[in-house]
This record gives C-alpha cells, sequence and structure tokens, in this order.
C-alpha cells in the first residue's frame, strides 16, 4: 500500500501552491509526505576546491532551512514529514532516489505552478516514474 507522497524541488525553488496542494493531499488520504530538494552540481562545480566546499555548505545551509520552513505547517497539522538534499544531475538523483524506496502514492512538482517547458530534465524521466507526476495551477481570481 501507497503511503507516502514525494514533493520534488528543484535548485531550492519552492511554489506556495504546491506546498499547500501537497499537505491538503496528504491530509485526505493520510499519508506522509517526503521533500526531495535537487540542487544541480554545476551551480557549484566551476569554483576552486576550497570555496566550492564553502559554496556547498552555504547550499546545504540554505536547503535545509528552506526544507524546515516548509516542513512547519505540514507537522503543525499532524502530517509526517521527511526531508532529502541532493546535488548532482537531478534526474539522476531522481531516479536513484525512486530506486530506492517503495513506490510513492504520487509525486507532486513542488517548484511552479506548472511543468517547465520542453527539454527539462524532470520532461525527460517522468515516463520512468511509477506514479502520477502532479502540477498545481494558480488560481485566477475575478
Amino acid at each position: 500500500m501507497f503511503r507516502d507522497i514525494l514533493i520534488v524541488f528543484d535548485n531550492q525553488k519552492i511554489c506556495p501552491e504546491a506546498l499547500a496542494y501537497g499537505r491538503e493531499f496528504a491530509l485526505r488520504m493520510k499519508v506522509r509526505v517526503t521533500f526531495l530538494m535537487l540542487v544541480h552540481m554545476s551551480s557549484v562545480a566551476q569554483t576552486f576546491l576550497d570555496s566550492k566546499s564553502m559554496a556547498l555548505r552555504r547550499i546545504e545551509n540554505h536547503a535545509a532551512k528552506l526544507l524546515r520552513l516548509s516542513s512547519g505547517t505540514y507537522i503543525q497539522q499532524g502530517i509526517e514529514v521527511s526531508s532529502v538534499f541532493k546535488i548532482g544531475e537531478p534526474a539522476q538523483e531522481l531516479l536513484k532516489f525512486l530506486t530506492d524506496r517503495p513506490p510513492f502514492l504520487a509525486i507532486i512538482w513542488g517548484s511552479g505552478s506548472d511543468l517547465p517547458g520542453k527539454g527539462h530534465w524532470i520532461g525527460r524521466v517522468s515516463g520512468k516514474m511509477a506514479c502520477p507526476l502532479l502540477t498545481v495551477s494558480r488560481k485566477e481570481h475575478p
């Protein structure tokens, strides 16, 4: 039985509507939530070794802060949350992550209200997922 949903964030970008949708979905389905933040290695790969380690530490600290802030309202509403942070090639990191775990009920794109354009890494791996990839839409206000 599927007991988790996964919310994927790309390069530390978090969409508030995706967080709200994930929280409502988790409450409705009575499931746990896993946040997966993926940062492309090219963000830090072009620096010298000493400054590269400092850049990695800054990215890790910022990601930890974002994930902690994002999980706050989930925890307040009694939703079990876990967070994972990966640096590397995002498509590969996501597929490795999915391989090591039981299937998710759904994966929610957490970095925008729509999927990124053609050629983005999430589009290349979406067909390899064992569950649906969901997005949210911003509600139009009249």
